[in-house]
């Protein structure tokens, strides 16, 4: 594998992973969450996303074939999984002293969802690693070396994460809850877009015919889908 192809497959991880859009999620997640626990839920959401990944890239492809998914099935489940939760950004009401109180082990469960799926493992992103690490194209070698760039993405997102942990601090709770917010609509928008480019996957949209015919608008390939 030459360094134009590892060049190549570390931008594709990267932007399918998108550890920058990931940040807004993070500030949601951990909202309620003590302060404490925030390096603790960064390390498990990144950890909980790199065995997802690492386990698609061994063994994905094998089972996609096994049920005979359809990427465009798979984008569209992304898409609504991710409006859903835009729209808990968006509405979420805030969480009682009570229930900030609760256990850690409480604390520590949106580090599994919706932070390291469906935000860092999204779809998008499984599909990928399937794609890099084809059986029939792709050798073993090769497939530990796309292992590794996976890796590399990932530790790239944990500090980020862990850097969003300190900006947290300084803007606080309501810092927090607004930037939540306008990233909620964001993500919907998104999501949308995401089950937008799935029916076109699925040949029940012509975006591309949708977009000749309205030329002053644009069609958006989301991030991480």
């Amino acid at each position: 594998m030459d360094w134009l192809s590892l060049l190549r497959e570390f931008i594709t991880l990267f932007v399918v992973i998108d550890p920058v859009g990931s940040l807004p999620v993070f500030l949601f997640a951990v909202a309620h969450v003590p302060i404490a626990l925030h390096r603790q839920f960064a390390i498990r959401a990144v950890g909980i996303a790199g065995l997802v990944l690492l386990a698609f890239l061994f063994g994905g492809q094998y089972l996609l074939e096994a049920i005979g998914l359809r990427l465009g099935s798979f984008q569209i489940a992304g898409g609504i999984i991710l409006f859903l939760f835009a729209l808990t950004m968006i509405f979420g009401d805030a969480k009682s002293q009570t229930e900030i109180a609760e256990a850690e082990r409480d604390h520590l469960a949106g580090a599994v969802f919706p932070l390291a799926m469906p935000s860092i493992a999204s779809p998008g992103a499984m599909l990928a690693i399937v794609v890099l690490t084809d059986n029939e194209t792709e050798s073993l070698p090769d497939q530990l070396v796309t292992a590794g760039l996976l890796i590399g993405v990932l530790l790239i997102t944990l500090l980020l994460l862990l850097s969003a942990t300190y900006v947290f601090r300084l803007i606080g709770n309501t810092g927090a809850s607004v930037i939540s917010r306008v990233m909620g609509i964001i993500l919907a928008t998104i999501a949308v877009d995401s089950v937008l480019v799935g029916l076109d996957t699925l040949q029940l949209l012509d975006l591309d015919a949708a977009f000749k015919a309205h030329p002053t608008s644009s069609v958006l390939v989301p991030p991480g889908q």
